[in-house]
C-alpha cells in the first residue's frame, strides 16, 4: 500500500497498482522514493481524490467484460 499526501496534509491510502495509473506517481515510486507516504505539495485533498478516483477506475474497468461498465467509464471521463 502506498499513503498519498496532499499539500493540506489529508492522506489517501491506495493499493500500489491503483497509483501506477499516474506517470507521476509512478516515476516517484521508480526512482526509488523510499518513504511510503508520497507527499504532493502542489495537490489539494478535492483533487487528489478525484484522481484516485480516476486511476481506480481505469485500473478496473479494462478487465471487466460488460459493455455497460465500459459505457460508464466513457461517461465518467467526459
Amino acid at each position: 500500500m502506498i499513503i498519498l499526501r496532499s499539500f493540506n496534509g489529508e492522506t489517501f491510502e491506495v493499493d500500489e497498482a491503483v497509483v501506477q495509473e499516474s506517470q507521476t506517481i509512478k516515476h516517484m515510486i521508480e526512482d526509488d522514493y523510499d518513504n511510503t507516504i508520497i507527499p504532493l505539495p502542489k495537490v489539494n485533498s478535492n483533487i487528489l481524490a478525484k484522481v484516485v478516483e480516476y486511476c481506480k477506475r481505469h485500473l478496473e474497468v479494462p478487465k471487466a467484460e460488460d459493455k455497460t461498465a465500459k459505457e460508464d467509464l466513457k461517461t465518467f471521463d467526459a
